[in-house]
């Protein structure tokens, strides 16, 4: 059951009839004498590679952001444009297109990035140039004092705050959990994540078998992670890599001695596999559409997207597109352009809500305080049509609670 947020159902008509209050921190008015400088945003995500999927909804939900902001006038008169540009999934490449958006295209912030190197690559460049970056992908690292800077946001949940809702959701003390980890920051984060609340909880990590980014077969681990008998087998990895190692797993008889789960339940992941394979993995997530009967800003946000994409609905990595983008906006708006010291100052003291409930940026490392949701994947005789993927298990609240400390951090409090 939801821990937080009303279970009644909210009709299509009060939907579309809130679309304008709703997304009003994006549909903005005109301010002022129009300039003729449109505002240029970078959008640097892997369009090519194994994540290629969700980056394409980040840019869909992106655009949707840049186009509601636009059909009203833009900001202070000034259109807002979106600059994609192909990070290949290679921190170098995204270094170099981030530094071309700066340099070359003048861009004032960039958004976006899917991979904790990559973002981290891309804070890099941005942070040197004193031009500010919404990371729109899962971190630990660039929330902590040594990859900070003042002009660093991060709009998506972190492996701490995912893992331990998670975890509180399928772990008991006592119990006993494997781990097949990616070999990489994404999957080494989720995994310190995942240790620390299972510790907390008391269960016992009893191994860990990390395999190869991109990996085709993992059927070389399977044995070994049944031979260790868990009761719980934690996947953290990404992409094609989430559905091809679920599937192998479940072709080897997996779920019939331990329960999977995954820190990020990723909404085309599931589609690419099918419900029997998914059926009965739990994971974290930041957005699902299902939250449309629980949360006005949801359904307002779904009906944009549909409004926008022939009826389509948004995807979890989707509405990071949306919200980071949107974030960034609504602070622009705020401090009346885009002057970097007040747009900074206004994200800091922004407090908005665009797809799922109430949302802000803490002070001292810029991490959004955000909702989590757990959800847990259907059967086919459960869902009631083809986008009934997922039952919503939990929907804990945001608060300071759930992230660690600044002083951890390393951020002086």
């Amino acid at each position: 059951m939801p821990k937080s947020g009303s279970t009644s159902k909210i009709s299509r008509r009060t939907a579309l009839a809130g679309l304008s209050a709703g997304a009003a921190m994006l549909a903005m008015p005109r301010l002022g004498r129009a300039a003729d400088e449109a505002i240029r945003i970078g959008f640097p995500t892997p369009l090519t590679g194994p994540f290629a999927a969700e980056a394409r909804d980040q840019v869909k939900c992106a655009e949707l952001a840049v186009k509601l902001v636009n059909d009203k006038g833009g900001i202070g008169g000034r259109k807002v444009e979106l600059l994609v540009r192909d990070d290949k999934l290679n921190a170098g490449e995204a270094a170099t297109r981030t530094l071309e958006l700066i340099e070359k295209d003048k861009v004032h912030a960039v958004v976006g990035a899917l991979s904790s190197a990559v973002q981290l690559a891309v804070n890099e460049v941005t942070r040197a140039r004193g031009v500010i970056y919404v990371s729109i992908s899962q971190s630990d690292t660039i929330n902590e004092a040594k990859d900070f800077s003042k002009y660093t946001f991060h709009e998506a949940l972190n492996p701490h705050m995912t893992t331990a809702a998670v975890a509180r959701q399928t772990l008991k003390k006592g119990m006993k959990v494997a781990h097949l980890v990616a070999d990489y920051a994404y999957g080494h984060e989720m995994l310190r994540g995942f240790k620390r609340a299972q510790a907390a909880i008391g269960a016992d990590n009893v191994g860990e078998i990390l395999h190869p980014f991109g990996a085709a077969d993992y059927s070389t681990f399977m044995p070994r992670l049944m031979s260790m008998r868990p009761d719980v087998l934690c996947i953290s990895n990404f992409g094609r890599d989430q559905a091809n190692a679920i599937k192998q797993a479940v072709d080897f008889g997996v779920k019939q001695q331990m329960k999977i789960v995954v820190p990020v339940i990723l909404h085309n992941q599931r589609l690419a596999v099918g419900p029997d394979v998914f059926e009965g993995v739990v994971g974290g997530a930041n957005y699902y559409w299902g939250l449309e009967t629980q949360s006005t800003s949801a359904a307002v946000f779904n009906a944009a997207f549909k409004a926008a994409n022939g009826g389509a609905i948004p995807t979890d990595y989707g509405a990071y597109g949306y919200s980071g983008v949107g974030s960034l906006l609504a602070a622009m708006q705020a401090a009346g352009g885009t002057d970097t010291d007040k747009v900074v100052d206004a994200l800091e003291k922004l407090q908005y809500d665009l797809t799922k409930g109430a949302q802000h940026y803490r002070k001292c490392d810029h991490q959004s305080v955000q909702s989590v949701l757990v959800l847990e994947s259907k059967k086919k005789s459960a869902m009631a049509n083809e986008n009934d993927l997922f039952a919503i298990l939990a929907n804990d609240a945001g608060s300071d609670d759930m992230l660690r400390t600044c002083s951890e951090l390393g951020h002086a409090t």
